[in-house]
């Protein structure tokens, strides 16, 4: 697998799962509980989230294929839901949501939180579902693609793990204002990846 085809994977994942812009909801999920279980927590959701990627990039196109539906028009479709996700972090409609999700799940119990909402819908939510099927389709069926591939999105849980285990001083670093401009700034970075898996699409089925 090409070597740019690997970073562009993990800079579109690192961006739609955005690490950093998790860390006011898993602070708020985690409130009040002990260091171990805030890990626990932490651990549980990035290896559920990572099965879930995994399974979308081995599994993603067999089932397009069952479902009649073809590659150009999921590029199409994941290309303008990715815009749609990166115009909400754009213009601060995607942290406002997650403040409510975090807020109605805060009474759960500690593997359910772990489940939802973190691992589903805010870490492998349908973006990062989606942009996972799109890879794996512009990487190629050889199997060191889909290696390469895997060995992304491992490495991008790898990150929201440590993240997720220094989001007390990771917040305390970038404060409410530095992360409202990282998430602006992923946000127009990955409307520029969705308007390309756009043109992918349409050029595959001109073509």
């Amino acid at each position: 697998m090409p070597f740019e085809v690997l970073v562009s994977a993990f800079v579109t994942l690192v961006v739609v799962v955005d690490p950093l812009g998790l860390v006011p909801t898993f602070i708020a999920l985690t409130e009040g509980l002990p260091a171990a279980a805030r890990r626990q927590v932490a651990l549980r959701a990035c290896l559920i989230a990572t099965a879930i990627l995994a399974g979308a990039v081995l599994i993603g196109a067999w089932l397009l294929n069952s479902l009649g539906i073809g590659l150009p028009a999921f590029r199409i479709a994941g290309g303008l839901l990715l815009f749609s996700i990166a115009s909400e972090m754009v213009f601060g409609v995607r942290i406002e949501r997650q403040a409510r999700q975090a807020e109605q799940a805060i009474e759960e119990h500690v593997r359910n939180v772990a489940a939802f909402p973190l691992a589903i819908p805010m870490i492998a939510g349908p973006g990062a579902i989606t942009a996972c099927v799109l890879l794996a389709g512009r990487a190629g069926t050889s199997l060191p693609a889909y290696a390469g591939l895997l060995a992304v999105i491992v490495a991008v849980l790898v990150l929201t793990l440590a993240v997720f285990l220094f989001a007390s001083r990771v917040a305390r670093l970038i404060g409410v204002t530095g992360n409202i401009v990282i998430s602006r700034l992923l946000g127009v970075l990955l409307a520029s990846l969705a308007v390309q898996f756009v043109i992918d699409g349409v050029r595959a089925v001109w073509s």
